[in-house]
């Protein structure tokens, strides 16, 4: 096992290249672990009173009801589970931090193949267990080499979550906006109204911590997807910004026809966004399926009538048949540095979530997730259900590249540029070069380490 100066020095060069959020994304070792000749069994379906769990949680939104489900556990198995929630753009840090304890977590979460590699190092083989032999699909595996070393654990999609009783009132329908230029026509069309309508077009863009990753990572997300489709890659090292242009366009529609001056985003965040959008003060809202619980049900005031989530036109590509943009970036790895019986206590809790009827009924129901293994319960969230029906109806989703995203440093650069440019303190030009420059630059970086 590594000792804690050997990780302070890893999580040093880590930080020193530029970390994801949730994810890492900096120096890392060539080696590829493997189990140990001491390593844990595989898991079982009956888990034993034996060892221990600590689950640092990537997602805030969930935090109650990842304690509840841990309680539950540890209510039926005598197992202690421990789950802690890192602040809302805060988990990498929390995830160093944690580490570093004598302590640490069993369970944690990276973002994809950039994240993989800051962590690859604490990462248990997940092959041949009976938790990764649950997945439906290989392709949420992700591995290096021949090693399983995180599993993509829940499904999601994000878009523009939508007030329909407010849109009606605006006088037009969820139906009439298939394109860039028809939702440009309805917002700008509010925002002349407002004072008449009493409500804008879209909640605030806010560019606190709290909640600029919707739009430095989230919303830049398109026109790396399609770049990527023009080119017919899946990553680069070297981003042209084909679609930056296209970029600007949503951003400027988003930051002008909102609830707030531009000059006030730096200090908006992401409650203030949610809650705006609860208090009926505008049409569209950009975010996720994980926000159903925070939008619908008991004590909320919308119902499943109330709401809808509409793809991000941005004026690209076959707009008539864009759905959501739809992936994960939400990857379970187990620390390998914790004890054969903690990484058993892991395993097991991991295999119990995702099979048993306790599990699988809080990851739908009070989770809103739409998990990727075989005894899955169909969730109730109106928003996967927007997407399913799309899909089904022949619309192609958007997939999650920004897993590509070179660093956390990448998206910091780009979000403070954006922070700028909203203010007036800044140019597009400087967007640009942040978008550009700094991928080239944080690329570099990568290749180096």
């Amino acid at each position: 096992m590594k000792t804690k100066k050997t990780l302070s020095l890893t999580l040093a060069a880590a930080m020193t290249a530029g970390l994801l959020v949730g994810c890492g994304g900096g120096a890392a070792s060539s080696s590829t672990p493997a189990a140990s000749s001491d390593a844990p069994a595989s898991s079982s379906a009956a888990p034993a009173a034996a060892g221990k769990v600590y689950y640092l949680n990537f997602k805030p939104e969930q935090d109650e009801a990842w304690q509840k489900l841990a309680a539950k556990y540890t209510e039926e198995t005598g197992v202690p589970v421990t789950v802690v929630t890192a602040a809302s753009g805060q988990y990498e840090t929390t995830l160093m931090s944690e580490m570093a304890k004598s302590d640490a977590p069993t369970l944690f979460q990276v973002n994809g193949p950039v994240g993989l590699a800051s962590w690859k190092d604490y990462c248990y083989d997940l092959s041949g267990t009976p938790f990764a032999g649950e997945l439906t699909s290989d392709s949420y595996a992700l591995k290096d080499g021949d090693a399983t070393l995180g599993i993509g654990y829940v499904i999601e999609s994000y878009g523009l979550i939508t007030n329909k009783t407010l849109l009606e009132q605006a006088g037009y329908k969820a139906e009439d906006i298939k394109s860039f230029d028809d939702l440009k026509k309805v917002a700008e069309d509010i925002t002349a109204r407002k004072d008449e309508l009493g409500f804008a077009a879209f909640t605030s863009a806010g560019m606190d911590g709290s909640s600029d990753w919707r739009f430095k990572t989230h919303l830049a997300n398109l026109p790396i997807y399609f770049e990527y489709q023009a080119d017919g890659i899946s990553s680069t090292d070297a981003i042209k910004g084909t679609y930056l242009d296209n970029y600007k366009n949503i951003f400027d529609l988003y930051i002008n026809n909102s609830t707030c001056d531009p000059a006030e985003l730096a200090g908006k965040t992401g409650d203030d966004s949610r809650n705006e959008f609860l208090n009926k003060e505008a049409v569209f809202f950009q975010n996720g399926s994980w926000e159903y619980n925070n939008l619908v049900g008991e004590d909320k005031p919308f119902t499943d009538d109330d709401l809808t989530m509409l793809p991000i036109y941005i004026g690209v590509g076959d707009e008539a048949n864009q759905g959501l943009c739809t992936g994960t970036e939400n990857y379970w790895c187990v620390n390998k540095e914790a004890s054969a019986e903690d990484i058993q206590a892991t395993l097991d809790f991991m295999y119990w979530c995702v099979t048993s009827e306790e599990g699988t009924a809080a990851m739908a129901n009070d989770m809103g997730f739409v998990i990727p293994f075989k005894k899955a319960v169909e969730s109730p969230n109106l928003f996967v259900k927007v997407d399913n029906a799309m899909t089904a109806a022949g619309k192609t989703p958007v997939a999650w590249n920004f897993s590509t995203m070179p660093s956390e440093n990448w998206k910091n650069g780009v979000g403070s540029a954006l922070t700028a440019y909203a203010a007036g303190t800044g140019t597009w030009d400087a967007v640009v070069t942040a978008f550009v420059d700094g991928w080239a630059t944080e690329a570099a970086l990568n290749a180096a380490a």
